[in-house]
């Protein structure tokens, strides 16, 4: 259970960061089965016939004794899954957001109320996507990196029809940059080639 450490809390922005860590730390610590399997549903018990014997009933009645008690094992592992899950969940959702989530029987029914919470917000994610690319600025480290993790912003654009064109980042690229490269952004602005 230690990879729970590394569930960063849910704080709005980063919910697909959130749920991609939560559902590997779950898979990593092998606890993860009410998200991979539905709830085992209980076996009927067995009714007898009108023209069934006493030995032939009481055969079916033993062999319905196995699959029950091989149901009740299969159903407390996923109860103590699904309460596991539950409990990491909500552990790791900032209490603001923990509170607008109602309760659930289930982790699954609970992993989706927490997603119709941040894609019905798509707006606000958005939003937070083009505050943090337009206040991106270079701290230092390789510039690759700044580029990429400015490109990767952009990119998280394009599904919610908010595309930036390569021209346009490649300004806001400039932008984020210090004066120490600023004989670079010259060079490149006298370019005749886009």
């Amino acid at each position: 259970m230690a990879f729970i450490r590394h569930i960063p809390p849910l704080e709005g922005g980063n919910y697909r960061v959130w749920r991609e860590k939560y559902e590997l730390a779950l898979a990593l610590s092998e606890n993860d089965l009410v998200l991979t399997s539905p709830c085992p549903t209980e076996p009927v018990d067995p009714v007898r016939e009108e023209k069934e014997s006493d030995a032939d009933f009481t055969a079916r009645q033993r062999d319905h004794a196995e699959v029950h008690m091989k149901y009740d094992l299969e159903r407390k592992k996923w109860d103590i899954s699904n309460r596991e899950c539950l409990m990491v969940a909500k552990s790791t959702i900032s209490d603001a957001i923990r509170g607008s989530i109602p309760d659930c029987d289930t982790a699954t029914e609970y992993l989706m109320k927490v997603e119709s919470q941040f894609t019905s917000s798509s707006k606000a994610y958005a939003s937070t996507l083009i505050k943090k690319l337009f206040n991106e600025k270079y701290t230092g480290g390789g510039t690759k990196e700044h580029i990429l993790k400015m490109s990767n912003l952009a990119s998280k654009l394009k599904p919610m029809d908010l595309g930036l064109k390569d021209e346009f980042l490649i300004h806001l690229v400039f932008a984020s940059l210090p004066k120490e490269y600023e004989t670079f952004v010259v060079n490149y602005n006298m370019q005749p080639d886009k």
